[in-house]
């Protein structure tokens, strides 16, 4: 009875969906977070007579054949690369993107990692940080005595003093774009690291080679469709129940085999 694994693999992939959908719920306010999608396949098919085998003596052939699928697989849960709507928090080091790419920083290991999440900090030391304290590349030090800070949209972030008329440029945050951003893996905390499916990380400036701009004062909010997820999320519980159901029709069909007499 191929049903019953059949619909243990539908059940599965219904599952894995119903997991995706709480974690883009989970996020639905994540700064910068970009909604994830889960992708299925279907799996061999088991060839009990191939099209265009010889049916008879004749020479003729099988228009279509018989083939009996196995059911379904986990294909892949893509990232959907969309522009998060924009809002205006009036913070001084909050930068939102407008259009594709990422702010580059650097973890601890000296590893590049790349985010969205332009809600970025201030340290004891004037350095510019991300939340969770990664340096933002080039790395980027704000001196303690600057009354006030200027963050324009090509990422150069100028420092206004008391005792000068002009702003002092303090160095320029640093921008990447990826050939496949879709392949980037997610590491947590809004953070990104390249891999052989993204391509190499194109360093650039923002407004240029194809890179977003910056606008400071903004946040770009999750991309995440709530009144989406809320029907994907039914459609996926339906469709649990039905290979349920299956389940147990295969089971009372065998049930009937065994009290053949």
């Amino acid at each position: 009875m191929r049903a019953l694994s059949i619909a243990a693999t539908g059940m599965s992939a219904q599952q894995m969906r119903v997991e995706v959908i709480a974690n883009n719920l989970a996020n639905m306010n994540t700064t910068g977070y970009s909604t994830r999608r889960a992708e299925f396949a279907d799996l061999h098919y088991q060839q009990m007579t191939r099209a265009g085998s010889i049916s008879a003596s004749d020479g003729s052939l099988v228009p279509t054949g018989v083939q009996l699928g196995l059911g379904v697989r986990p294909a892949s849960v893509s990232v959907i690369v969309a522009q998060g709507s924009l809002t205006q928090t009036g913070a001084t080091l909050d930068v939102a993107i407008e259009g594709p790419g990422y702010i580059e920083v650097t973890l601890p290991s000296g590893q590049a990692a790349f985010t969205r999440d332009g809600a970025l900090k201030q340290t004891g030391e004037g350095e510019l940080v991300t939340a969770d304290g990664f340096a933002v590349a080039p790395g980027i030090t704000i001196p303690p005595d600057a009354r006030s800070l200027s963050i324009n949209a090509e990422g150069e972030v100028y420092a206004f003093f008391a005792n000068q008329i002009d702003a002092e440029l303090l160095g320029q945050i640093s921008m990447a774009g990826f050939a496949n951003p879709r392949g980037l893996e997610a590491i947590g905390s809004n953070l990104f690291v390249e891999t052989a499916a993204s391509g190499a990380a194109l360093i650039g400036t923002a407004g240029r080679d194809g890179l977003g701009t910056l606008r400071q004062g903004y946040l770009e909010e999750s991309s995440v469709d709530a009144v989406q997820e809320l029907t994907d999320l039914i459609e996926a519980q339906r469709g649990y129940e039905l290979n349920a159901k299956v389940i147990t029709a295969a089971d009372q069909m065998l049930g009937a085999t065994t009290q053949i007499r």
